[in-house]
């Protein structure tokens, strides 16, 4: 009897460590811009498991969705990317502020951004207007900061290339004023 117990046991606890194995891999970029009926919403949620990590350069899509880590910039590229292929006019921002600099990716026909930040929440898109300035204002409110400047940029082929020129807070006061 106390044989069959531990057999019992010993089973258990083996199941047990196979069930606790992560069954989600990661995605591969053919596979998301495969997805059918794709939305923004639905792009934002395959990154619900991935890990913040800093890189000084653009990581390769592949290795950014195999490594299920990365940073805004990896984030809002790959966004641009698979979200042009499906039909949607995005931008890429960037937004200065002390000490930081955030990029995002704006999707003109939801009037919202995918922020690598809220990847997490329930709701993954956030609604602004499609002024560079206003979605300035609102990326560096989410960081309790002020914007110092922002620009919009395409990411083609491991190059980052300037759209629209470099706008300081500090001109748009003074046009302001």
């Amino acid at each position: 009897m106390r044989f069959s117990i531990k057999i019992l046991f010993a089973g258990l606890l083996i199941v047990g460590m196979f069930s606790n194995t992560p069954t989600s891999q990661a995605i591969t970029v053919d596979e998301l811009r495969a997805v059918p009926n794709l939305t923004p919403e639905k792009f934002a949620s395959y990154f619900a498991d991935f890990e913040f990590k800093f890189h000084d350069d653009v990581q390769d899509h592949s290795v950014f969705l195999a490594s299920k880590s990365g940073d805004c910039d990896d984030y809002a590229t790959l966004a641009a990317d698979v979200l042009g292929r499906h039909g949607y006019t995005t931008r890429l921002i960037a937004v200065r502020m002390k000490g930081e600099t955030h990029v995002i990716c704006y999707v003109n026909e939801t009037k919202s951004y995918l922020d690598y930040n809220y990847r997490k929440d329930s709701k993954k898109t956030l609604a602004c207007n499609n002024l560079i300035t206003d979605i300035a204002r609102k990326v560096a409110q989410s960081f309790e900061r002020d914007w110092i400047a922002t620009y919009q940029f395409t990411f083609s082929k491991g190059v980052k290339r300037l759209v629209q020129n470099i706008i300081t807070k500090e001109t748009v006061t003074a046009k302001a004023s």
